[in-house]
């Protein structure tokens, strides 16, 4: 009987044992899979762009004086807050060399204070696993490659290889159109069959995070590249028409979603050899985006405020770009056009391209010698000025043919 007893307490002991093992197990798995669960949002783009302005507010806001540094480390360290000072107020007016600044600085705070690796650099943007990149990560993907290799003609390359800038049908359209889709960004994705190093991952990262915070969104990299513009808001329907259809008449709304209409803020166009080719794989996402990019585009030297008593503003970028924006209530939706000069690269032979073309530059080249008044006067989109010659008082002020001899 005494046997039996001692074996029950043995049993009940082991049973006690083998609970309590089991329930530490399961606490120690609750507490790995809630670590993996931070780890995922750390790394997210969100998360990212959160830690990158909160970072570089300290870093412009700090008090030099109350660290006690030397004086030489005091005068360098103010040189330094004074140049990201600049360089964040100018990359916001299109200049490229403030823009690659912050870049490279972004890229040291993520790799060597946040902690981005090549193990978790993936939960940002899925570059593994290329079924889960939208259109929006391929195109980034392929035009930073491009990049690399033939700098701001990434874009032209991209088009002139893959022949994206000719008249094609969109299922859904009775009419042709210039419009590059999502799924020929899909084919030339898999076509390129790109290898990327953990540097090219965290370069793509950095430009997603810096084009949200201090960039021109979806269109930053675009508007750098040698292209005649780019525009954005000009087509597609309101917000304010949509919630008040939605108000009105839900089933009408949810017509016009499956129908995939677009909305304002999915309008991007560029003008690429005089012509207008639509965006159809980019968008701003939200009409706040497209507003904040509005509000920022048209700053440069201070043109003063774009209010809905005064809802336009004509204005050049740090790059010469010509630049117009508008607003509610002067139009629909918020919109800007950038027009964008190329001097270096114009010539008569490559704006005259009709038959017997010699003549007429031969006149030209007399005209501008006698130092005549030249109009050119056409139709919008028949490439008048090819988009080199810049504003055109400039050469007609003055009777000043200096401006056209750069091309004769």
């Amino acid at each position: 009987m005494q046997f039996l007893n001692i074996i029950l307490i043995l049993a009940v002991l082991v049973l006690a044992g083998f609970l309590i093992i089991r329930n530490l197990k399961k606490k120690q798995d609750a507490k790995v899979e809630e670590q993996i669960n931070v780890d995922d949002k750390t790394y997210t783009l969100e998360v990212m762009t959160a830690f990158i302005k909160k970072r570089l507010d300290e870093i412009t806001k700090i008090n030099l004086y109350d660290i006690g540094l030397s004086e030489e480390e005091l005068k360098r360290r103010k040189n330094k807050k004074y140049e990201l000072k600049k360089a964040l107020k100018g990359c916001t007016y299109g200049d490229v060399n403030d823009k690659k600044y912050i870049k490279e600085l972004i890229y040291d705070l993520l790799s060597k204070e946040y902690g981005v690796t090549e193990l978790n650099v993936s939960k940002a943007i899925p570059f593994d696993i290329p079924s889960l990149l939208t259109a929006q990560d391929k195109f980034e993907i392929i035009l930073y490659m491009y990049k690399q290799e033939f700098g701001y003609e990434a874009l032209t390359e991209i088009i002139k290889k893959y022949d994206l800038a000719r008249l094609k049908y969109v299922e859904g359209e009775a009419k042709p159109s210039y419009v590059i889709t999502s799924s020929e960004i899909d084919e030339i994705y898999e076509k390129e069959n790109l290898m990327l190093t953990f540097q090219d991952k965290l370069n793509v990262v950095v430009q997603r995070i810096y084009q949200h915070y201090k960039g021109y969104s979806t269109i930053d990299e675009i508007r750098d590249m040698n292209i005649d513009g780019i525009s954005g808001g000009v087509s597609g329907l309101p917000e304010s028409f949509l919630s008040q259809v939605a108000q009105t008449d839900g089933d009408y709304i949810d017509q016009m979603l499956d129908h995939k209409v677009p909305r304002a803020c999915d309008s991007i166009w560029i003008m690429f050899q005089g012509k207008s080719i639509r965006l159809e794989f980019l968008s701003f996402g939200s009409e706040a985006e497209l507003k904040r990019v509005c509000q920022n585009i048209y700053k440069y030297n201070n043109p003063g405020q774009l209010s809905d008593t005064n809802g336009y503003k004509i204005n050049e970028m740090k790059d010469g770009s010509r630049v117009v924006v508008v607003r509610p209530s002067m139009s629909e939706t918020w919109a800007f056009f950038v027009r964008k000069f190329d001097v270096k690269r114009a010539t008569l032979e490559q704006i005259i391209r009709f038959p017997g073309k010699e003549e007429a530059i031969e006149l030209l080249k007399y005209l501008v010698k006698g130092a005549r008044i030249i109009s050119l006067t056409g139709e919008q989109g028949c490439r008048k000025n090819n988009n080199a010659y810049g504003d055109d008082r400039k050469y007609i002020r003055n009777n000043e043919p200096s401006y056209y001899r750069n091309c004769i």
